[in-house]
């Protein structure tokens, strides 16, 4: 049976990876649809999609730095990733 730790960090993993998926999306699909192609349909659906997902991470990257032993510094960097295209398929190095 898995712990709610257990939980926590399927989760930090799963969302990072669906945030990551979300801002490749929207940089190298939206983006270029809106400011190359003249469509800008996209950026508004895509960009509001990645923006909650980012807080979700961001929320629980801090319920990790509560409940687990994600160091301070192991915070930082899964924040940064997420800050950097393809960063945050890197998370799992976090956890160490």
């Amino acid at each position: 049976m898995q712990t709610s730790l257990d939980k926590i960090t399927k989760l930090f993993l799963i969302v990072g990876k669906i945030e990551g998926y979300s801002y490749l999306v929207l940089l190298f699909i939206a983006m270029p649809l809106k400011y190359i192609f003249h469509i800008p349909d996209f950026i508004k659906p895509v960009g509001t999609c990645h923006g909650v997902l980012f807080v979700l991470f961001v929320s629980i990257i801090l319920i990790m730095l509560l409940k687990t032993k994600l160091s301070l510094k192991n915070a930082a960097y899964a924040f940064l990733l997420s800050l950097v295209p393809f960063g945050t398929f890197y998370l799992y190095k976090t956890l160490k």
